[in-house]
């Protein structure tokens, strides 16, 4: 059986003439780098850099009875959104475990947008749709929505001027619809970097946007790969579907309570959630910074002594902290800040230090 051929983002043809390294990545080709990871990253965190995340899935969730169902199907509070607000949320099965962890935009409480993992697009929309109930439709515009994002101290700067201070009341979770650079936009200040930073929406010319940021930032934008973005989530403690949540973690475990509201009523894996949370967790995420120059990877295993009492889920040198940092999974009673615990490579057991996430915060509006 033949694999699925790989799709490409309208900035693809972009990519390649800017020297980008392309790799296949969640169904797509993405650029993992343009000048180097190091450099991209310091360029988000000094100045500014412009990542392509055209591969993110965008549904959109419509009709009378929009509010209640999409409460019903995620942990945040769907009804705390005002009309321009947008929440960090998860997507239960009937165990309590994590489907996806995505966005969710309010327009009105008829109409609300979905941001799903580019992995998981597929599974979302058709978890959602086998869910539907009368007076909602699900729409799935991912193949049809551009996404670029522009992280870093510069960004406000640098993209304000382009749409006439839209962004001026732009808070932290607000989005806004708007012209930037000429094109119809939506425009939100979530983040994924631990910088300040916004995203674009839109259906329009997303390679003329892409260039007028560049040429806006005039040398103060870098654009950025996949690798630099996995490299600033890391510094920035957030999680990465595939690495520290999967389909078999709760978020007792992955520490993502504070997405979870109990008081709101019934949502899908409710029940099973409180029975988690009255037995406990046995194992959680924790964050950890390497005492050597050896760098923990995925799935390399946890000593405490010479018990093996976890794993590490994502790990990298950070050019930020000039140290190896790393994700992964302990016991509660080894997983309090100061604790020393050691992963293993190659049979060698290399000492890390249990470090409260996240290791990096930078200054967000």
């Amino acid at each position: 059986m033949s694999e699925p051929e790989l799709l490409r983002t309208p900035l693809y043809e972009a990519h390649v003439a800017a020297g980008a390294r392309i790799v296949p990545f969640a169904g797509w080709e993405m650029p993992v780098q343009y000048s180097g990871v190091i450099d991209e990253v310091k360029a988000v965190r000094h100045n500014a850099g412009l990542f392509d995340v055209s591969h993110m899935g965008e549904l959109h969730v419509t009709g009378p009875a929009a509010l209640a169902w999409l409460n019903s199907m995620t942990t945040n509070d769907v009804a705390r959104l005002r009309p321009g607000r947008a929440q960090y949320s998860l997507l239960l099965d009937e165990e309590a475990c994590i489907l996806d962890d995505i966005l969710v935009y309010c327009s009105d409480e008829e109409h609300y947008m979905v941001v799903a993992n580019a992995g998981n697009t597929d599974r979302v929309r058709d978890w959602l749709g086998g869910r539907i109930v009368p007076g909602v439709e699900v729409e799935d515009a991912s193949l049809v929505t551009a996404l670029i994002a522009l992280q870093g101290p510069e960004a406000e700067a640098v993209l304000q001027p382009l749409c006439n201070g839209l962004l001026s009341e732009l808070k932290r979770f607000g989005f806004a619809s708007g012209m930037v650079a000429g094109l119809p936009c939506v425009i939100s200040r979530t983040g994924y970097t631990g910088e300040d930073g916004f995203e674009l929406f839109t259906q329009e010319d997303v390679s003329a946007l892409w260039q007028a940021i560049l040429t806006a930032g005039d040398g103060r934008v870098k654009p950025c790969g996949l690798g630099a973005r996995d490299v600033l989530r890391i510094e920035a403690g957030n999680v990465l579907y595939g690495h520290e949540i999967w389909e078999e973690v709760n978020p007792l475990s992955a520490g993502l309570m504070w997405t979870v509201k109990l008081d709101k009523g019934e949502f899908v894996g409710k029940a099973p959630l409180q029975q988690y949370i009255q037995s406990g967790a046995a194992l959680v995420l924790a964050g950890f910074t390497a005492n050597t120059r050896a760098i923990p990877r995925q799935n390399y295993p946890i000593r405490r002594g010479s018990e093996e009492v976890g794993f590490v889920t994502s790990g990298t040198l950070s050019p930020t902290l000039n140290r190896p940092i790393a994700m992964g999974y302990v016991p509660p009673e080894c997983a309090e800040p100061g604790t020393e615990v050691a992963f293993v490579v190659r049979d060698r057991p290399e000492p890390m230090t249990v470090t409260p996430l996240p290791f990096y915060r930078g200054q967000r509006r």
